[in-house]
């Protein structure tokens, strides 16, 4: 069992025949990932490795109705609207790779996308990987492995990083989620934890946080009142970043005294939650818990 995306997922690209969209076409069809069709409005006809393009996502989907998820590598000034069109063709599972949508744009689109049942992940997000299944971003494939650890992340880089650390001691991974690093997204960290809750592959999850908002002080919360009964190990990004300044994401800024390393860290300790100190040490403890939960 997976979350999220799986060997039934079956994959619409918006935007292509761009630059991106066609780098990370291509790198998902070798991964396996079920790629039906792709969208770029006035170059219907075309293909791009092998894949048929529309030039809407009506027209993608009525010749391809088993499409269930859509990948946006649509630039920022298109991209919400990429993701309306989705929305309104039926696509239940949208994954929006565009950084640099405005908040408030982004704030309306979840907002509509809840009302319309539909999971968005992202913005400025890498992606979701079922490793052995289905890639539905532009991680590298190379570095996950099937397996039981979870990974719900808000930084694309540690993600990889860790996946890797975590191969390397043979704990291969059931999803892997990034959800953005945007200051508003989709799914969060909560969302995807309650997920991994009820996935009986998933027997430990791997939280990557950082530096800005309070998602991961809103987690701790949610893990002491909900009991959460699968152990967590987590990561916080920017133990030494200044106050006042953005460390490489949107969300990432410690501004009026909040959202700083240390009170994310005190609080998911206190909620019993391991924190490592590295990415490496990560793997470690993610290899203890789970030979001690053996």
């Amino acid at each position: 069992m997976a979350i999220l995306v799986g060997a039934g997922t079956r994959v619409l690209v918006q935007g292509i025949t761009g630059r991106q969209g066609s780098f990370h076409t291509e790198a998902m069809l070798k991964y396996g990932t079920r790629i039906l069709a792709g969208v770029t409005p006035g170059k219907g006809g075309a293909q791009v490795h092998g894949v048929p393009v529309y030039d809407s996502v009506e027209e993608a989907v009525q010749a391809h109705p088993e499409i269930n998820a859509s990948i946006i590598f649509v630039p920022a000034t298109g991209a919400v609207d990429a993701c309306y069109e989705a929305i309104e063709a039926g696509i239940r599972l949208i994954v929006l790779i565009t950084e640099g949508i405005p908040t408030h744009d982004t704030m309306r689109l979840v907002r509509y996308a809840s009302l319309r049942g539909v999971r968005i992940i992202g913005p400025n997000t890498p992606g979701v990987i079922t490793p052995g299944e289905c890639k539905l971003g532009i991680m590298p494939g190379d570095v996950f492995s099937r397996g039981s650890v979870g990974i719900v992340s808000r930084s694309g880089t540690l993600t990889y990083e860790i996946a890797q650390n975590l191969t390397e001691k043979g704990l291969g991974q059931s999803t892997c989620v990034g959800i953005g690093g945007d200051a508003v997204v989709g799914t969060g960290f909560i969302e995807i934890l309650e997920m991994m809750r009820a996935d009986p592959e998933t027997r430990l999850v791997v939280l990557i946080g950082e530096i800005g908002g309070d998602a991961e002080e809103r987690v701790a919360e949610y893990i002491r009142r909900e009991n959460y009964d699968k152990p967590i190990v987590a990561y916080i990004a920017g133990r030494t970043a200044p106050p006042g300044r953005r460390m490489g994401h949107a969300g990432a800024i410690i501004s009026l005294g909040m959202g700083d390393a240390q009170t994310k860290i005190n609080r998911l300790n206190e909620a019993g939650v391991l924190v490592a100190e590295t990415p490496a040490g990560v793997a470690e403890a993610a290899a203890k818990l789970l030979c001690g939960a053996a």
